[in-house]
């Protein structure tokens, strides 16, 4: 049974966010926001609280208590917000540990998701023997997606979500990540960047194209090793988490199960997601209960 353990992504320079854009009547004091801070603190919900608050609102009430959010070295906003503390910073019944993601010398970015999550588990190393869920800081997941990981009776898990229900611009929803599944809805592969002769393909074979979000259980055990020695990827010289997941099916073929879910995932990548996101959270989220 997991116990409640969640490890959240945010260790990234957030450049894509940081890019200038053509902005569509954005507060500036949210413009400013996403050129200073780790970008899932820019304060898009009600009363100017961060995006941050609504998934760990969501990930509390889906059952999880002990949060690690592995964040950036040139970055305190996260830690000004939720306690100074290295560990079990009380919020609102979480508690909230850190990790901090190193970028290497010679390099001006860090290494990228799997080692964000490498870095991560070398801090909870007594979570060995255990499982645990991992997600993105940027995107916002249902509280059903969180339950989903959290209760899920495999060692691993992916949340499958839907293309067709993601409400994001074609084009980008096609440069997400497809999954591939065997008959028995295991993962057997994760294509990025896929081309439009591979989503035909998932589609014909699947009836839908499914797409990874980056919402994760793991077995401790069993990722922790890919983690380290997965490659950096050719064109984007890091070590993305998806890469060290394939890595692991190839040795361990059905230990990881995908989940379908017909529904769309919030996401605060660039400076004009921040009027989407805003208005999601108006329509969706009445109040915060803390």
């Amino acid at each position: 049974m997991n116990a409640g353990k969640l490890v959240i992504l945010a260790g990234g320079i957030s450049s894509r966010m940081k890019r200038p854009e053509q902005l569509d009547n954005i507060d500036p004091k949210l413009v400013k926001d996403a050129d200073l801070k780790a970008k899932s603190m820019i304060g898009v919900g009600k009363n100017y609280r961060p995006f941050l608050d609504y998934l760990l609102f969501n990930a509390r009430e889906s059952g999880y208590k002990d949060i690690l959010i592995v964040i950036g070295e040139n970055d305190n906003s996260i830690k000004e917000y939720y306690g100074y503390k290295d560990n079990y910073n009380n919020f609102f019944g979480l508690q909230i540990s850190y990790a901090v993601q190193k970028i290497p010398a010679g390099r001006t970015k860090p290494l990228g998701t799997a080692d964000a999550l490498y870095q991560g588990l070398l801090c909870k190393y007594k979570w060995q023997g255990t499982r645990i869920s991992v997600c993105n800081s940027d995107n916002l997941y249902s509280q059903k997606a969180l339950g989903l990981m959290l209760n899920t009776e495999f060692k691993n898990a992916v949340i499958d979500y839907d293309k067709n229900a993601l409400e994001f611009e074609k084009s980008r929803v096609e440069k997400f990540a497809i999954t591939i599944k065997d008959s028995g809805g295991y993962l057997v592969d994760i294509i990025e960047k896929p081309s439009n002769e591979e989503i035909s393909k998932v589609e014909k074979n699947d009836g839908f194209v499914g797409v990874s979000m980056n919402l994760f259980t793991f077995n401790y055990d069993m990722i922790f090793p890919y983690l380290e020695k997965v490659p950096l990827h050719p064109e984007r010289k890091e070590k993305e988490l998806p890469a060290a997941v394939v890595l692991m099916i190839n040795d361990y073929p059905k230990s990881v199960f995908t989940y379908r879910l017909p529904e769309h995932v919030p996401d605060l990548t660039y400076k004009n997601d921040i009027t989407h996101v805003k208005n999601y959270l108006t329509k969706n989220f009445k109040e915060l209960f803390y």
